[in-house]
């Protein structure tokens, strides 16, 4: 095989990422923009020592799974990856993916996976933007740093929608990055108005567009109802932990059936804004540092009856894994970004104890290779 041969494959399935996966000359050939039983003509562009990566060049026979993208820019612009392939091809993707991933790294072989779909389409409620130099928003193109400007976005919030249409999107001055928020009657935009509430189930919150916040509110309501529903089964008369916890939306409807909650997230400002979200009268430790930090400050004797642990794609730091195992509660849930992280870390905790009593995928990105989940581990009894 060398870089520019020119060959025909049946695409098998689709990878981590996107990629169509298909077989040529003993390798896996990563083949993006390509769905499964594509019948397809493509060209070696890399080619590493067990697998390559090659560009389509022709669908020879399109396969049943694929669909015709509704967005113009579909394949040139960076956001979306999977617009090619029908709904129910991307669920199954994904869930293929998040099991591969375990089995691989965690050495755990998942049975069952809840799934939880979303809208397809105007479900993000929160955008990251480029300053493009026609002065509109833009996104990097696919696998470039050029910048591609938009009218429109298919999987905006229709606030957004409305307001890329419109030419209504303030670019702030100085910045070459800014995020836009809404939903309903909220529209923030970092270095314009960022500060604002939004409601999430029955409950108001505030949130600032400058920091994280979940981009998908529908699907986070979903989340949030399975977390009520794990913490209902945890020991109430000790304190619950919300790890990385952002403005504190899991501990706002999960923190009032505990007698004490402890905050930690390392963005200072998420803290600040944490503090308006809290139950009123609950006693809240907040802690503005990072897990490894916060679990030394913590005394040996010190238990949980419940954690929440949402880490950033990265996973839990080794210090933390180490924290939960040797002094963890007995009920944790780990809402995680990224399956490999998600299933390294899974199985460092089965090794140190823990079951894992069940797992939940969440489309929180449709028409995205992004994959997002709940994993609920319980301490086995000795």
């Amino acid at each position: 095989m060398a870089r520019g041969e020119i060959f025909s494959a049946r695409v098998e399935r689709i990878a981590a990422g996107g990629a169509g996966v298909a077989g040529y000359e003993g390798k896996r050939v990563f083949i993006e923009l390509t769905a499964p039983q594509d019948l397809v003509r493509c060209q070696i562009k890399k080619d590493h020592k067990t697998w390559a990566e090659a560009e389509l060049l022709e669908i020879l026979e399109e396969s049943p799974r694929r669909a015709e993208p509704v967005c113009p820019l579909y394949g040139r612009c960076g956001g979306c990856s999977l617009q090619h392939l029908n709904y129910e091809t991307q669920i199954e993707a994904k869930t293929a993916i998040l099991k591969d991933a375990f089995s691989r790294i965690g050495g755990i072989f998942l049975q069952e996976i809840s799934i939880r779909i979303s809208s397809p389409f105007e479900y993000r409620n929160r955008m990251q933007f480029h300053k493009t130099a026609c002065n509109k928003p833009g996104f990097k193109e696919r696998k470039s740093s050029r910048l591609v400007s938009l009218d429109d976005c298919p999987v905006a919030d229709i606030g957004i929608h409305k307001a890329l249409r419109e030419g209504k999107i303030q670019q702030p001055p100085g910045r070459e990055r800014f995020t836009v928020f809404s939903r309903k009657n909220t529209f923030l935009c970092e270095g314009v108005n960022e500060q604002g509430r939004v409601y999430v189930l029955d409950k108001e919150l505030t949130i600032d567009a400058s920091v994280f916040f979940q981009s998908n509110v529908e699907t986070l309501e979903l989340l949030i109802w399975d977390l009520m529903a794990v913490a209902s089964e945890a020991d109430k008369a000790l304190p619950m932990a919300d790890i990385f916890c952002g403005v504190g939306t899991f501990a706002a409807f999960l923190g009032g059936e505990f007698p004490e909650i402890d905050l930690v997230e390392e963005n200072k400002k998420s803290v600040m804004l944490a503090h308006g979200n809290m139950p009123q009268g609950k006693k809240t430790n907040y802690y503005a540092m990072a897990d490894t930090e916060w679990s030394k400050t913590q005394k040996k004797e010190r238990s949980w009856g419940f954690m929440v642990l949402d880490p950033p794609r990265k996973g839990l730091s080794l210090g933390m894994v180490e924290f939960l195992v040797k002094n963890g509660p007995e009920l944790a849930a780990y809402v995680s970004c990224d399956p490999a992280t998600l299933a390294r870390d899974s199985r460092y905790l089965l090794e140190g104890g823990y079951s894992l009593k069940d797992i939940t995928l969440y489309d929180f990105y449709p028409q995205t290779a992004h994959i997002e989940s709940l994993a609920v581990f319980r301490r086995r009894k000795l």
